[in-house]
């Protein structure tokens, strides 16, 4: 029985070779020349019946079987795995992705990979090196999820290429329906990584290249090549902007929900009649109607539904937030039902700062809109609600004035405790 590491864990840690840097990554094994009823009898535990994968007893680390894949249909469903002691570590890596995720170094070795013998069949080491994304074999288009994979990879590491033949195997993927099989669950898990790297409107740019963005968010692929007005967005075309925002979200370092929140928050511009261009009155509702689309085919999590909604709905609201009285002022954060859920509004105010600032010229700018709003949310739960309202049912009010009467309040509050637009 040998045990290498692989792929990933490889990967990072000559990457952190050649930086100097110290890897942090989880480890990933493969087995060879044993079988299933060996790894049992030394205390592996199964993972699923249907995988030749195994935690090992003490460590809880991954230790998979070396197999080779063989696809029995389109799309990701249908792969028959072939796991047996002949099976070579050179066959394993073959059904590998990427070139740079197809290495191994001997478990010997794995805790010192700076004086590891890299087993590198398919030169994943010269593309690690120029810094290239290259598939491994014609088996990768047996697999569109590997064509997510890659965009994500593509955010995470945005200083690297795409090879020009991978590229042209992802783009006859594409003409070939396979990404029109991906299951919502697997979409939206390299989704939601890929808007948590370094440079996520990388991974967008991969998927639009290759065709696959318009396939699986053609809300977000259509916005490219529409313009908006230069005095308020001097970059003008609205894909050019979404990239920049979303970029933005992760130099703010912004959580899942507020990231896919950009995503989401201009879908409507792509449906504005042309007629009427650069302008794009109403695109507010607009994107909230695409964005449940985009949910409800790749089940978004509720939270990041619903905080997308409220950027979508409120964006234009905020940025103009400057302009409004103490009584326009809470009637916002009622929409944004922020009195009831501050934390979710910090968030909605964060998302729109990304906007404001994912323009050209705009990204060193202030956001003084998110201060004055927190600002406003903060004397208006000053209010004790409950107080107002005994005091109004002593006075014989009841139902719908008492609420009334509360508000009034909080717009005093309000009024009194900052200064007007």
């Amino acid at each position: 029985m040998e045990i290498y590491l692989v792929g990933g864990a490889v990967r990072d840690a000559l990457l952190a070779r050649e930086h100097n840097e110290q890897a942090h990554v989880d480890r990933d094994w493969v087995v060879v020349g044993t079988t299933p009823e060996a790894l049992l009898a030394r205390g592996f535990v199964p993972v699923g019946r249907d995988f030749p994968v195994f935690l090992h007893p003490d460590t809880r680390e991954e230790y998979a079987l070396a197999r080779t894949e063989r696809k029995t249909a389109p799309g990701y469903h249908g792969f028959d795995f072939h796991a047996h002691p002949s099976v070579t570590l050179e066959d394993d890596l073959a059904r590998r992705d990427l070139t740079i995720n197809a290495m191994a170094i001997a478990q010997v070795h794995a805790d010192t990979p700076a004086d590891a013998v890299v087993i590198d069949p398919h030169g994943g080491l010269r593309d690690l090196h120029h810094k290239v994304l290259r598939h491994v074999t014609g088996a990768f288009a047996e697999d569109p999820v590997r064509i997510l994979r890659l965009a994500r990879f593509a955010a995470r590491f945005a200083d690297f290429s795409v090879a020009p033949e991978t590229m042209a195997l992802m783009r006859q993927m594409v003409e070939h329906g396979e990404v029109d099989h991906l299951v919502a669950e697997r979409v939206w898990q390299e989704l939601a990584r890929g808007l948590m790297e370094r440079q996520p409107s990388r991974m967008f740019e991969v998927l639009r290249e290759c065709g696959a963005l318009q396939r699986l968010l053609p809300e977000v692929d259509r916005l490219w090549g529409v313009p908006q007005r230069a005095d308020y967005h001097p970059e003008v075309d609205t894909g050019v902007h979404l990239m920049m925002v979303l970029d933005m979200s992760a130099r703010l370092a912004a959580s899942l929900p507020v990231r896919f929140a950009c995503l989401c928050h201009d879908l409507g511009k792509g449906t504005t009649p042309a007629d009427v261009l650069p302008r794009h009155i109403g695109h507010e509702q607009r994107s909230v109607h695409l964005l449940r689309q985009v949910c409800n085919r790749w089940r978004a999590p509720r939270e990041c539904r619903e905080l997308a909604e409220v950027v979508a709905r409120e964006h234009g609201h905020i940025h103009r937030s400057s302009e409004l009285g103490a009584a326009a002022l809470l009637r916002l954060l009622q929409r944004c039902d922020a009195l009831r859920r501050p934390q979710r509004f910090d968030e909605v105010l964060l998302a729109c700062e990304c906007d404001a600032r994912g323009r050209l010229g705009f990204s060193e700018a202030a956001y003084p809109q998110r201060e004055r709003l927190l600002a406003a949310l903060a004397l208006a739960r000053t209010v004790d609600t409950a107080e107002v309202a005994t005091q109004a049912r002593e006075q014989g009010l009841e139902g719908d004035h008492i609420g009334q009467r509360v508000q009034a309040a909080q717009q005093d509050a309000i009024a009194q405790g900052m200064p007007g637009p």
